[in-house]
């Protein structure tokens, strides 16, 4: 029997205003935790949140626990997965409770789970061999997930699924049992996808790797009327998954895929609706959790990615980190950031180190890209900025001005010790 396992991904940052400077001279004293206001825009941030979860998280979810419901008797019946970015939660309790319900209501179910991840979606990961500040992320939204939704995560997903044998290492000692990377062929050579591998120097975790073609079918060309696949039906889609080989086929993207990246009209949701019951008309095939993959299947070969060079994700054709460190603003930015986590730590304010972690988030960085074609035009889809360097310049001033506050405090702090 092979398993159909789907995954979703929901995230969504917390925009950086533009004219921060503006706002901050019209008040007297400041605060850290007077600067979430000011940094971050929260108007286009519940402008944005809420547009999405009527487009696609509530109709979207609706349809799934519809799914569950109806096929909850047959054994091989739906289930799905889902990675939920700490701040995303955040969110959701803020600008549209019906959004946490919803995904409170599936977890419920016994046939959704809930993986871990980077409570800020951040590059974290990038920082150091030992992680700290990684490991001190992830157990954050660990404990999020528990608390919302009574689930202790055993799977994780890197940001933008961000993977080398030494964050499998780091994984591994966390205590999770399987790590989820892109099936790119690289790494891969001759080998499929679709089987569960063994990372190399973390004999004890499993590597699942995304079928990024069988993804990007409906992630990406869904809607593409030219398109030679177009238009991509549930009983073609079954077949396709019927007639891959393997042990498992892991299907993950961005849940905004459903609503949002393509609209209701395009037959979208049609799709979702109708793939299970196409899917359970092959009896070779069935739907499985992650964790379930990793308790039925053995790792059939081991996966060695390097750190220097090798690093692998899911964005763009490259398949690397060239989405958020490749020019000179990313890698400035990134280092400067970087830099400050132990100053922040040092001064022992927690306003301040969340706003830093805030800085973490990888979509700072991607909206820095300056690649151009399809890469380009992706980037630009995402980016609430009119380009690249409006966007370096307001994160920019955000950053230089937390970082001057933060230096001010860490000064007087230990002055005050050396005086002493």
């Amino acid at each position: 029997m092979k398993g159909v396992v789907l995954c979703f991904e929901a995230h969504q940052p917390y925009r950086i205003r533009q004219r921060i400077m503006e706002l901050i001279a019209l008040k007297q004293a400041v605060r850290f935790r007077d600067l979430e206001k000011i940094y971050f825009d929260e108007e286009l941030n519940k402008q944005i949140f809420k547009r999405v979860s009527e487009r696609c998280y509530l109709p979207a979810s609706e349809i799934l626990l519809d799914i569950i419901d109806r096929q909850k008797s047959d054994s091989r019946g739906f289930r799905v997965a889902f990675s939920l970015s700490g701040i995303f939660i955040e969110q959701a309790r803020q600008y549209d409770e019906r959004v946490l319900q919803a995904f409170k209501d599936l977890s419920g179910t016994g046939r959704v789970e809930f993986l871990a991840q980077t409570y800020y979606h951040s590059l974290v990961s990038l920082y150091s061999e030992d992680r700290p500040e990684f490991i001190e992320q992830v157990r954050k939204h660990v404990t999020t997930v528990c608390e919302e939704f009574n689930q202790t995560p055993s799977v994780f997903e890197n940001t933008e699924l961000i993977y080398n044998n030494s964050i499998a290492r780091t994984v591994e000692k966390m205590g999770f049992k399987a790590i989820f990377t892109e099936g790119v062929e690289r790494i891969l050579g001759w080998r499929s996808p679709n089987y569960v591998y063994s990372p190399k120097g973390a004999p004890g975790l499993r590597l699942l790797l995304r079928n990024y073609r069988l993804t990007d079918d409906i992630g990406f060309r869904f809607s593409s009327t030219r398109w030679e696949q177009y238009p991509l039906t549930a009983e073609k889609y079954a077949s396709w998954l019927a007639a891959t080989p393997g042990d498992c086929i892991n299907i993950f993207m961005d849940y905004e895929t459903f609503g949002e990246h393509h609209w209701k009209e395009t037959g979208i949701f049609d799709f979702l609706r109708a793939l299970p019951d196409k899917v359970l008309e092959y009896q070779n095939l069935c739907f499985m959790l992650p964790s379930e993959v990793v308790e039925r299947f053995d790792a059939r070969d081991e996966i060695d990615v390097f750190e220097l060079g090798g690093t692998v994700s899911w964005a763009d054709e490259e398949k690397d980190l060239t989405a958020w460190l490749q020019n000179p603003m990313q890698i400035f930015l990134f280092e400067r950031v970087k830099a400050l986590e132990p100053i922040v730590k040092a001064v022992g304010d927690s306003d301040a180190l969340e706003l830093w972690r805030r800085f973490t988030t990888s979509d700072y960085y991607y909206y820095l890209s300056t690649k151009t074609g399809g890469a380009g035009e992706v980037h630009s889809y995402f980016n609430p900025y009119p380009n690249p360097l409006n966007a370096y310049n307001n994160t920019m001033e955000a950053l230089l001005d937390f970082e001057l506050r933060v230096r001010r405090m860490y000064n007087r702090k230990f002055l005050k010790k050396k005086a002493a």
